[in-house]
């Protein structure tokens, strides 16, 4: 395979510390940047500089919805010997604006590989650096917090900070209905090749006694194998986009309602609590990520931008009901603050590592939410029993319990 051309590029974080920001030397690869000032990209190669720790599933982290207008840095550091494939994409797309990695395989060896890292980011036009020192970058995030960041060509570098200035803030921003879907759909799509879950969810038994659920998914984000586990559980699922109402929802007679992961603020999105506060107490409800957020809103509490985000497969969470401790994937910036929770909220999980909020139940009503992602990809299965409790709860809500 011909070997990748080293092109010298930078990635230049926006630093108050630096006038003309920190920047982190590399080699482009991926889509290439133009030359030109002007035609610089707007929306790829500029975003929020955040690392993920996981050890594997890069494909996954780029086709989640969840990183959409972020830089992803991974800490591990051999990235794309396993290459691109038809089996392991979260949606139908790549979302971040930016790949930086310490080392990029030219050469994938897989035997569900059908072309490498370099290619599918070229594809999908997204800008990439390689050859960075990861572990120097993932340690300034964790000082300075998560910044502002481009990546350019290294004869470009001189342009950063005037190309900073002009580029928006990602404060207040509606990241969700940038993504979200904008008409109702079935799941699983007539095309799609397949509707086995990935991750080996195959391996976990169905709890529902053969009866199918049907299930409305607001998507704020969704990733593809929180649908197909729901599916694989025993729910028919029809997925409607974040601006849907309460009673848009209701009017389809769901069993439950789930609430998915999704990018950015959710104070952003106002629209999305007030829908969910009139299905508290209606139908049994499941969050997961910004979904867990979303229903923290619609009860009255609080959110808060974390300094640097949760974000790989190696979370711990401790149940306080079972004491259990579950290893956890994590992808999010924001948490519930636990200091605005009103009094018929009851904090279910808690991260070991920071005490941050990472469960919620409504007392009084079938509604629960986790900050994690239980279907994992990439991560641990530790946590497929929540998709259990929904069924549970959805069996419950049927039989008048």
């Amino acid at each position: 395979m011909k070997e990748i051309q080293k092109v010298p590029g930078v990635l230049v974080l926006e630093d108050r510390t630096h006038p003309d920001g920190k920047a982190f030397p590399g080699f482009l690869f991926g889509s290439p940047l133009s030359s030109s000032q002007n035609d610089l990209p707007k929306d790829r190669g500029y975003g929020e500089v955040v690392f993920n720790t996981s050890m594997t599933g890069y494909q996954e982290i780029l086709t989640d919805p969840s990183y959409y207008g972020q830089i992803v840095c991974l800490t591990v550091p051999h990235v794309g010997n396993t290459g691109i494939n038809f089996e392991d994409p979260e949606s139908a797309q790549p979302w971040c604006a930016g790949f930086v990695v310490q080392e990029s395989a030219e050469t994938p060896s897989n035997w569900r590989s059908v072309g490498n890292l370099d290619q599918y980011l070229r594809t999908h036009g997204i800008p990439g650096l390689y050859g960075v020192d990861t572990r120097a970058l993932t340690r300034h995030l964790r000082s300075l917090g998560v910044v502002r960041g481009l990546i350019l060509p290294a004869d470009q570098r001189h342009l950063a900070r005037g190309r900073l200035a002009e580029l928006p803030s990602f404060e207040g921003r509606d990241l969700i209905g940038e993504v979200t879907t904008q008409k109702p759909y079935f799941w699983p799509p007539k095309d799609m090749k397949s509707t086995a879950a990935a991750g080996g969810v195959e391996n976990f038994t169905i709890p529902s006694g053969g009866k199918r659920y049907k299930v409305v998914t607001i998507d704020y984000g969704v990733k593809w194998n929180l649908l197909k586990s729901l599916h694989h559980f025993g729910c028919d699922i029809e997925v409607l986009p974040a601006t849907s109402t309460a009673a848009e929802v209701l009017s389809r007679k769901p069993d439950g309602v789930f609430l998915s992961n999704g990018p950015g603020d959710p104070a952003a999105a106002p629209y999305a609590a007030e829908a969910v506060r009139g299905l508290v107490g209606k139908v049994p409800l499941f969050g997961v990520c910004m979904g867990h957020q979303v229903l923290a809103l619609a009860m009255g509490a609080k959110t808060y931008k974390l300094k640097f985000g949760h974000r790989g497969g190696n979370q711990p969470v401790i149940e306080h009901d079972t004491k259990r401790v579950e290893i956890s994937s994590h992808n999010h910036g924001y948490a519930v603050d636990d200091s605005s929770l009103p009094a018929n909220i009851e904090v279910t999980h808690m991260n070991l590592n920071d005490r941050t909020v990472e469960g919620l139940r409504v007392k009084g009503a079938q509604a629960f939410s986790v900050q994690y992602h239980p279907e994992a990809c990439p991560g641990p299965h530790d946590s497929m029993v929540l998709f259990e409790r929904f069924i549970d709860s959805m069996r419950d809500s049927v039989k008048g319990v």
